[in-house]
């Protein structure tokens, strides 16, 4: 939805989970932008989209489905020449996937790392808050706190050990 509001280009979003697909063409709809943004059920496993079909793709911690050097491989087809692939991924293995990158022919333009106090602040302190009030409003409900016990334990996990959650953006051009 932000890359929707940031641009004027047609946006195809796609996962494999109808219910947050059809989650997703209410927000859309909502937002008035249903006429340059769709929600597609497809698997990254089998993206049959024509070559050449997309100017951008942006891969929100979502390569690591395919892996990362697949995911290069088989995605520089579906991007025009001079296209831009946009990946947020884990820090792990990074000169191996800065060699990747060439040998897969793009052109590594830049990245950035994101800091533990970026994922603690922006994402895992509103889940643990969220979280809370939840467990407040809901505490008879075993179900609600059984899928929230399970969160929590990313949660509780990334407190102990939040150098495992480094992340880096990488912004390359199709040669």
């Amino acid at each position: 939805m932000e890359l929707a509001k940031l641009s004027n280009g047609e946006i195809v979003a796609i996962d494999t989970g109808q219910f947050s697909l059809d989650k997703l063409a209410v927000k859309i709809k909502k937002a008035g932008l249903a006429a340059r943004v769709r929600a597609e059920n497809c698997s990254m496993h089998n993206m049959n989209f024509p070559d050449a079909s997309f100017d951008i793709i942006w891969a929100e911690g979502s390569m690591n489905v395919i892996g990362f050097e697949k995911g290069l491989k088989e995605w520089r087809r579906l991007l025009k020449t001079g296209g831009f692939l946009v990946v947020h991924d884990d820090l792990g293995n990074f000169k191996q996937k800065r060699r990747q990158i060439s040998q897969s022919g793009y052109e590594l333009i830049n990245h950035f790392m994101l800091s533990y106090d970026i994922w603690w602040n922006e994402y895992y302190a509103p889940l643990d808050k969220k979280f809370n009030e939840v467990r407040a409003k809901l505490t008879g409900d075993r179900r609600t706190m059984a899928l929230l016990d399970d969160d929590q334990r990313e949660i509780d996990m990334f407190k102990r050990d939040h150098k495992r959650y480094r992340s880096v953006f990488l912004i390359m051009r199709k040669n």
